[in-house]
């Protein structure tokens, strides 16, 4: 007689983070459909959810180790495996030191609980401060900032989507996306259910996206013009008067009049031939933004990912206040994250405040920022001789040879390493270069608990997810790996005990909140906490997600609190725990030296020079033949790590350049050509897709695809390989407050193939 179960789990393939109902029959997965129950979610699921299935049996999804033995990787036992790491690592470190080893974290570390734990033990360990990430190809603006203006990078003011009257939305497409620094399950519903209550969604994008569509207005901004445009709503708001900042937000403000001051030249007059969007349309919509009963603007990567992505995550959050709906009711709120964060520790409303520039890579003097630098300056670092250049990677998650820019290089850079470690679940583009991988077990074998992703959460809520299915004999849990990669790289060998590690990581978080005086365990013994925590028998991210959870805002305190959260508790609420809609936080969630909201950095003013030189700029040149590129997503892609799924590949051609038809036209470029793009550092060939859904002078290659090189372990993923269009993007063009890629807006010539 068969075992039939029924799981539920939060999905960890994207930022929305919907609950799922899993069928499992004797530990075999045969259904997955959205849990109708989820408090969040309450059953919306998007097509990749469901292909938890597909991605646990895939083929060539890794489970063994793999070491490169003559040029190709063999499958090894672990036992082997942790030899070559550990003398791989060795022989670099003795032979050049820890600053020889670079890292870079990928971005599905965001989605997993081990990782955000044991990747921080892992840098540690390595003690080198040669670090990247994708979050320098992504969302790192966002996170400069609102540490500047509010003191801490968790502080990313988030629409309240399900309140808001009129939702301004620039570089976002959550009807494919799902929502970014954002997380909302079925972005969409919420979207329409705003619009069904009377309220407006105007999108801002040189594409008419799926969410653009569904707008109700729609601007066709230039690529990389996101700033220009928002500080001259911002100007247009100072200009009529602030009346509406206030007692209410007034009374936390600092800078105001420096920023008015700093924003004078961008009129929307000034900014209207540039940003292609004209001065009435401007005002219009900022006076639309102040008038209404409730409004936020939400900006996201295409704004991010420009060459002023940290000025115009800024001037997001500028409007936001000027309009007066920073911190209210249907505007732009604080999360209460449920597992804490750095806002909701230490002094409430004060803080030391953030900082960048503690140092600076070794070839291109960038600055760190979040304690790491450019993941665009790694080819650099790896290529340049002298002290401190990179012998060894260890890439944790990430393909960065297909998501960041001027692939070509990085790969050929990365081809040159002594000695790279790769942990992933495939022999992708990049880790075919790794002389040792190390997979980790599947989303469907591992415990979930969205720790940094519910920080952004449009409702203040909990899930916890148990492991679906048992590991492999033999099979290291993913915290396992992680911990035994730091245990290696601290000196310890092959052989060392990963409990240790763990123990070791579990009494310096307990130290820290016994020793915080705001802690609800402020003074108490911290091996009475420890002990506690450890007659459950749990071990790893789980034993620290239960301290987290209990010192949190919501929290039992270990026992001060007796009805507060444990970890026991939200494993008994499996559809998960909702504590109610985001509210009002200001002034205890800021973080600042003045304990006032900071408007005016002094980065950012300065960076307005910069962007008023951009208003004598031009990013059309039609007569030339001189384009600019941007990226775009698909619902059924997630990066490039998905592509190996069929039903989600599968069908007609997405990897396409899109194209307007009056270019097509200018061009001689018919549905059935082929086309050559060239930017300053790459040229790839790519089908053409011509359709009045990009403005003109404007063409676009979605992110991720490029999967024909040799030596990967991808069949499906070959079959439908795309074309990378990081082999186009610039590795030279960053944003220099943050360090982010500038991938969008990217100078081009696109010509037939005939």
């Amino acid at each position: 007689m068969s075992n039939k179960r029924l799981a539920t789990r939060t999905c960890p393939l994207c930022e929305a983070g919907c609950g799922l109902a899993i069928t499992v029959v004797d530990d075999e997965v045969t259904h997955i459909r959205g849990d109708l129950d989820d408090v969040f979610s309450k059953g919306f699921i998007c097509p990749k959810g469901s292909t938890l299935k597909q991605l646990h049996y895939d083929p060539d999804r890794l489970r063994m180790p793999m070491v490169k033995l003559d040029g190709v990787h063999r499958q090894v036992s672990w036992a082997e495996a942790w030899r070559a790491v550990a003398d791989g690592l060795t022989n670099v470190i003795n032979n050049h030191g820890r600053e020889s080893v670079g890292t870079y974290l990928g971005n599905p570390g965001a989605h997993n609980l081990s990782a955000l734990i044991f990747n921080r033990v892992l840098l540690q360990a390595i003690g080198s401060r040669q670090r990247f990430s994708a979050s320098t190809v992504d969302q790192i603006p966002k996170q400069v900032s609102s540490g500047l203006m509010f003191g801490s990078v968790s502080s990313v003011p988030v629409p309240d989507l399900d309140r808001t009257r009129y939702l301004l939305v620039l570089g976002a497409n959550p009807y494919e996306s799902n929502g970014s620094l954002c997380t909302a399950p079925d972005f969409p519903g919420r979207i329409e259910a705003m619009q069904s209550r009377g309220g407006k969604l105007v999108v801002v994008d040189p594409r008419r996206s799926r969410t653009a569509a569904q707008s109700d207005e729609w601007l066709p901004i230039r690529p990389g013009t996101d700033a220009l445009f928002l500080a001259a709503l911002a100007n247009t708001l100072a200009e009529d008067g602030l009346q509406v900042l206030g007692e209410r937000l007034g009374a936390y403000l600092v800078g105001v009049d420096e920023v008015v001051a700093a924003l004078s030249p961008f009129t929307p007059e000034a900014v209207a031939t540039t940003t292609g969007i004209d001065a009435q349309t401007i005002r219009r919509i900022a006076r639309e933004l102040r008038d209404s009963e409730s409004a936020a603007v939400y900006g996201r990567i295409g704004t991010c990912t420009s060459s002023f992505g940290t000025t115009a995550s800024w001037l997001v959050d500028v409007v936001n206040i000027f309009t007066g709906n920073l911190d209210r009711v249907g505007g732009a709120m604080f999360p209460l994250p449920v597992a804490g964060s750095d806002n909701t520790r230490g002094t409430a409303g004060v803080g030391k405040g953030f900082r960048t520039g503690r140092g600076f890579s070794r070839v291109g003097r960038h600055p760190e920022v979040l304690g790491e630098y450019p993941a665009a300056a790694m080819a650099e670092e790896i290529e340049t001789p002298g002290d401190g250049q990179i012998r060894a990677m260890v890439v944790v998650g990430g393909n960065p040879v297909l998501s960041t820019p001027n692939s070509v290089r990085l790969a050929k850079a990365l081809g040159d390493l002594e000695f790279m470690v790769s942990v992933d679940m495939y022999l992708n583009e990049t880790s075919r270069f790794a002389d040792v991988i190390l997979p980790p077990p599947s989303q469907l074998q591992r415990s979930h608990y969205d720790l940094a992703l519910l920080t952004f959460a449009v409702r203040n809520v909990a899930n916890y997810s148990e492991p679906v299915l048992p590991l492999a004999p033999e099979t290291p849990d993913e915290w396992e790996i992680l911990a035994k990669l730091s245990a290696i790289a601290a000196g310890l060998g092959a052989d060392a005990d990963v409990s240790a590690v763990d123990d070791l990581a579990l009494d310096s978080i307990v130290r820290g909140a016994t020793k915080d005086s705001s802690s609800n365990v402020f003074g108490r013994d911290d091996r009475e906490l420890v002990t506690e925590l450890s007659k459950s028998g749990r071990r790893g991210p789980d034993r620290i997600l239960d301290f987290m959870l209990r010192v949190g805002p919501f929290g039992d305190g270990f026992g001060s609190v007796p009805d507060g959260l444990t970890l026991d508790k939200l494993i008994a609420a499996p559809h998960g725990i909702d504590f109610g809609a985001l509210e009002s936080r200001l002034p205890e969630v800021l973080r600042t030296p003045s304990g006032k909201i900071e408007l005016a950095p002094s980065s950012l003013i300065k960076d307005l020079v910069r962007l008023e030189a951009r208003l004598a700029e031009t990013t059309e040149k039609a007569g030339s033949g001189q384009m600019v590129l941007v990226g775009r997503r698909h619902l059924r892609s997630n990066n490039s790590w998905m592509h190996n799924i069929e039903v989600l590949v599968k069908g007609k051609n997405r990897c396409t350049l899109q194209m307007n038809p009056d270019d097509a036209q200018r061009l001689g470029v018919n549905p059935e050509t082929l086309v050559r793009v060239k930017s300053r550092v790459g040229v790839v060939d790519a089908p053409v897709e011509i359709t009045d859904s990009i403005r003109r002078g404007v063409v676009s290659l979605p992110h991720g695809w490029g999967h024909s090189v040799e030596g990967t372990q991808t069949r499906v993923a070959k079959l439908h390989a795309g074309v990378n269009s990081n082999v186009l993007t610039d590795e030279r063009e960053i944003d220099p407050l943050s360090g982010n890629s500038v991938l969008n807006g990217i100078p081009v010539v696109v010509e037939p193939i005939f």
